[in-house]
């Protein structure tokens, strides 16, 4: 199973009051970690919908077993989860890196559509993409 791994540098802007990273900041650092993935294979997320295909979000997990704070290292690792014709879920392990210690998982569960945001089968209207995504797991 092929994962990608996203380095994060934890902002100032991104703690709060007690100094520690904010849980809104983590579905972002998802999205980042999941465009490098899709980067790292060979094509970029513009690319899938310069193609007509759009990846709207159906659903987030996030589980938060410890804490980041400002100035820290982080490593999002990401990797293919499940695959269907019509829906893709990444996984998403966010570690520190100078402890290697699990601070947070998750995952985010997308819909293949076209640019109307109507619901498609990728195997029938980009096989290409559907195979190279698939065969990730």
């Amino acid at each position: 199973m092929y994962t990608s791994k996203t380095e994060i540098v934890v902002r100032y802007a991104e703690t709060d009051q007690m100094g520690i990273v904010h849980h809104s900041n983590y579905p972002i650092w998802y999205e980042a970690a999941r465009t490098d993935f899709i980067k790292s294979i060979g094509m970029s997320y513009s690319d899938i919908e310069k193609s007509g295909f759009m990846l709207p979000l159906l659903e987030l997990k996030s589980c938060y077993k410890g804490a980041a704070k400002y100035e820290d290292e982080l490593i999002v690792t990401t990797k293919i989860k499940q695959i269907s014709f019509t829906r893709i879920t990444f996984y998403y392990e966010v570690y520190n890196k100078n402890s290697n210690i699990l601070i947070n998982y998750g995952e985010t569960m997308h819909a293949w559509t076209n640019k109307e945001l109507r619901p498609l089968n990728m195997k029938k209207h980009a096989p290409d993409i559907y195979d190279l995504m698939a065969k990730l797991m």
